[in-house]
């Protein structure tokens, strides 16, 4: 088994891809995809429908998992 060298609330710099040089922490791990989710990195806007607790509906910012091999740790 591989060891996953991510850990929840560890600094990363994103290397690939659009947010490249963006130096954030990681909210989320997925250790069995090889993904992690970063704060403010890789975001994409969702849908939602109107509810009672959101009666007018409309979009939301969610952040989108980017995989491990786009980031890289920073000692902080």
């Amino acid at each position: 088994m591989i060891k996953f060298k991510f850990k929840k609330g560890d600094t990363v710099e994103i290397i690939a891809g659009d947010d490249k040089g963006v130096k954030a922490e990681v909210l989320q791990v997925m250790p069995k995809k090889h993904k992690v989710i970063v704060k403010g990195c890789k975001i994409a806007k969702k849908a939602v429908k109107p509810t009672e607790d959101n009666p007018k509906g409309g979009f939301l910012n969610k952040e989108m998992p980017i995989d491990s091999s786009n980031v890289r740790k920073v000692e902080a």
